[in-house]
């Protein structure tokens, strides 16, 4: 029987998490920490032939206006559903609520998720998932999508900063079993932010 890793990636610096504005020294933050990671035995996904070449994760050029500053709407009286995933696992979700957004004067939508096991974990109470793909998925940055990690928004304004947006560990390993972004969740417009692609 092949056993699958779970894909919890938790790519948050502390002083980053929650924050409300953009901040340029964050994102920097978190693409250190993400290269720390990789690039360290027994914290990194990678494949050993790759870890061992490893010197850094490809980004996008930081960009201010994909962050962006959106309207939570919290969702009311949702069930719990089996989100899929690259393998048999089936987590279990519920919707938490919505962000809509704009980026160059165009409105966007995403749902967001709570894992409600992880959510019971000490320090993950208020954890939120936000998996999208968009225009570039399949040409600069990974056809299965990218993840955010969010918290739960103290009002009805919350920051989306796709700058800290990367890839399930799927995209480097195929041991990992990772959630499939939604199709509602499938951005109209190219998101130049955050962890390109791992192999052209």
């Amino acid at each position: 029987m092949r056993i699958f890793l779970k894909c919890l990636l938790l790519f948050v610096v502390p002083m980053a998490f929650g924050q409300d504005k953009f901040d340029p020294s964050s994102v920097e933050a978190f693409q250190n920490e993400m290269n720390t990671s990789f690039a360290t035995t027994g914290k990194s996904p990678l494949m050993e032939e790759d870890r061992k070449v490893f010197k850094s994760l490809d980004f996008f050029p930081i960009e201010e206006k994909f962050a962006v500053v959106a309207t939570f709407i919290k969702s009311k009286k949702q069930k719990s559903f089996e989100m899929k995933t690259t393998t048999d696992r089936k987590p279990l979700y519920v919707k938490y609520g919505e962000l809509h957004f704009e980026i160059d004067g165009k409105p966007f939508k995403l749902d967001v998720f709570k894992n409600l096991d992880l959510s019971k974990k000490k320090g993950y109470k208020d954890y939120l998932f936000l998996p999208f793909s968009d225009l570039t998925s399949g040409k600069e940055s990974y056809i299965g999508g990218r993840y955010i990690d969010m918290r739960i928004p103290k009002g009805d304004k919350v920051l989306i900063d796709f700058n800290k947006a990367y890839n399930p560990y799927c995209a480097y390993n195929p041991e990992y079993s990772c959630p499939i972004v939604p199709l509602q969740n499938d951005l109209m417009i190219e998101i130049k932010a955050g962890v390109k692609k791992f192999h052209d």
